[in-house]
């Protein structure tokens, strides 16, 4: 496993404690088979969530601070959010690593149905790991972002227990849920 770093290296605005997400970066990096040094870049005075992968060469991830912070306290660390901010953003460079996602756009330049899927894939993967994940929530997204059909919800399950998939595999549940959402 590589080196993480985190910017800011202290924090102001909110609560954060840097070592704890740098510790979990760490962990759920190890735990992917992620090696590589990892700079995480945490816009602390913007309480939305946006995130993205700004590079795999070298490794930068951009979160604004609402990614990670406890909407039941305020400018507080979740846990859970921790885990699946770090987790989506980690998995997407693995997965962009991967030469069956060869190719993906960069994450602003990808549709928000293309990052539901990739994100739900992402986060079932974390979940297999043993890490705490709000599925009933991501369910919802998926619902919002590809239907409310038998259809959509049997994909979201597949993604969620699936591993080794492609980025013509998630191209693919996009298109299955078009299809879906056309015919209702």
């Amino acid at each position: 496993m590589g080196t993480i770093t985190i910017s800011p290296e202290a924090f102001t605005l909110v609560l954060f404690e840097p070592e704890r997400i740098i510790g979990r970066a760490g962990e759920i990096a190890g735990a992917i088979g992620l090696e590589a040094d990892v700079r995480i870049e945490i816009d602390e005075s913007h309480p939305m969530g946006k995130l993205r992968v700004r590079s795999t060469d070298p490794v930068v991830l951009f979160a604004q601070g609402g990614a990670f912070e406890d909407p039941r306290r305020l400018r507080h660390l979740s846990e859970q959010h921790m885990n699946e901010t770090l987790g989506r953003l980690l998995y997407r460079v693995h997965d962009r690593l991967d030469p069956g996602f060869a190719g993906v756009a960069a994450d602003d330049e990808l549709s928000l149905r293309e990052l539901n899927v990739w994100d739900v894939y992402c986060l079932g993967r974390l979940a297999q790991l043993g890490y705490d994940v709000a599925k009933p929530r991501w369910f919802y997204h998926f619902r919002l972002r590809q239907g409310f059909t038998d259809v959509a919800d049997a994909a979201f399950e597949r993604l969620w227990a699936a591993s080794g998939l492609t980025w013509a595999d998630l191209e693919a549940v996009i298109a299955e849920t078009d299809e879906a959402r056309a015919a209702a």
